[in-house]
């Protein structure tokens, strides 16, 4: 029987990070309900993680257009357009005053974790009238687990919370779990309180992606102050000029000076590249931690003190078991984006542009969106992110039209070298562009940190 109130209840937006907010402005403009639930205490909560780092793209890449219009119906000072924001001034500068608006805020709710999602009265195995049925969502919030019913579901909880493990082959151990007061996920503040914990350490940075360059070049200027300080650059790459990325010939200055930069720490020798090494084991030894890996056919242990895990993320799929998703089982990606963004496919990491079709999932009327759309792909563009949700919100409001057209403006400053003369680019990741057959306009991010590419021998890492 058809639920006949089932128009009048909110969407609801899990996650309060940029594509969350997102979402909520877009529907805030249309006149659609919605309430948020974020697990953590504060708004952005994964980006409070890496707010001491800078994002490779200006302000005006990282601003949805809905969040703007609300923020300059209430006098928003708006950043320098063409100024590179660190973390915390995303959050500080757009995403607090965001979530302050009268438009947002009462349908703010924090510390409100959402444990499970189901369709009212059935479960995952029923089919009889099962998508008139509103979504129930159970939040847990103040040690006390609430019922919250919705017409829609929007799941912007990302992936950055869900780290991969050191292992080569994507397994967690308990010997990794054992010796996590050893082990950072992420990208830590060296220069504050953290540097402390690796001054004159033995420093194993895992991982090829520019979180990991990151990383290497704050310990770089640690060692600067502590030489004794000794650091260990461990990758699966075949060799670490492909960590470099388009260095000089990059149009995006900040991202070739990251790869030039790491390159001449690697030649001065101030970072110890060991590559390709592919980690089965962590143990611990008298002197610290040892990693057992094969590298050159051979299995090889290298000591240190303390490890930087820098391999992607993944993401997670607990609370949605009661849900029927259309999800890759290569990528873990949204279903219709896999063939787009396979890394084992194409040599860009990116996707073009795309909205509410290829979000759609065999669970009518619920979405995954943002970074944990891509699953385990490491690409991701913060702008995409804005272009889904805006995509979904007019296809939830009724405006079909709207959402199947394509309104993303993407920087104009990357080119991706396709090596494979066979590869046509009407094939390619990047889509048809007006080039020859050698170059696709590409795009390329780390953990949502836009990077355009130019000249680079892949867009991948």
């Amino acid at each position: 029987m058809k639920n006949e109130n089932i128009k009048d209840l909110p969407v609801a937006i899990i996650g309060a990070g940029p594509i969350g907010l997102a979402a909520a402005s877009q529907l805030a403009i249309r006149g659609q309900k919605f309430i948020i639930m974020e697990a953590g205490s504060e708004i952005a909560h994964n980006i409070r993680k890496w707010e001491h780092v800078r994002l490779f793209s200006p302000w005006q890449y990282n601003i949805d257009k809905a969040a703007k219009e609300l923020l300059n119906r209430h006098d928003w000072i708006e950043p320098n357009m063409e100024g590179l924001p660190l973390g915390k001034d995303l959050i500080s500068d757009y995403l607090e005053p965001l979530a302050e608006l009268p438009e947002i805020q009462p349908y703010l709710s924090l510390n409100s974790k959402v444990v499970s999602i189901s369709r009212k009265s059935i479960d995952k195995m029923k089919n009889n009238d099962r998508e008139n049925q509103p979504f129930v969502l159970y939040v847990e919030n103040d040690k006390k687990t609430k019922r919250i019913e919705a017409k829609a579901v929007i799941d912007s909880t990302g992936t950055w919370g869900s780290p991969n493990p050191i292992n080569s082959e994507g397994i967690w151990t308990e010997d990794e779990r054992v010796l996590h007061e050893h082990i950072y996920y992420g990208i830590p503040n060296v220069k504050d309180a953290q540097g402390f914990k690796y001054k004159g350490k033995r420093i194993a940075v895992l991982g090829g992606g520019h979180s990991a360059l990151n990383t290497l070049i704050d310990l770089a200027k640690l060692k600067e102050s502590n030489p004794e300080t000794e650091l260990f650059w461990i990758m699966r790459k075949r060799k670490v000029e492909e960590a470099y990325g388009g260095e000089e010939n990059d149009q995006l200055e900040a991202r070739g000076e990251l790869g030039s930069l790491i390159h001449q720490l690697v030649n001065s020798g101030t970072i110890q590249v060991i590559t390709p090494f592919y980690i089965q084991h962590i143990s611990k030894s008298e002197d610290g931690i040892i990693l057992t890996g094969e590298r050159e056919g051979s299995l090889e242990d290298i000591e240190i003190d303390e490890i930087i895990v820098n391999t992607g993320s993944r993401p997670d799929f607990s609370f949605l078991g009661e849900l029927r998703l259309s999800i890759d089982q290569t990528t873990e990606s949204v279903e219709a984006l896999a063939p787009l963004i396979d890394p084992n496919v194409h040599s860009c990491g990116t996707v073009r542009p795309h909205g509410e079709k290829e979000l759609r999932h065999s669970e009518k009327d619920f979405y995954i969106v943002g970074m944990k759309s891509y699953g385990r792909a490491p690409t991701f563009l913060m702008a995409t992110g804005y272009e889904q949700v805006r995509s979904i919100a007019a296809y939830i409001t009724g405006d079909i039209e709207s959402a199947l057209k394509v309104e993303l403006v993407l920087p104009e400053t990357g080119v991706c070298s396709i090596s494979n003369a066979h590869i046509s680019v009407e094939n390619s990741c990047c889509g048809p562009v007006n080039q020859d057959a050698n170059q696709a306009s590409c795009n390329k991010s780390d953990s949502g940190f836009t990077i355009p590419v130019k000249n680079s021998s892949s867009c991948c890492n």
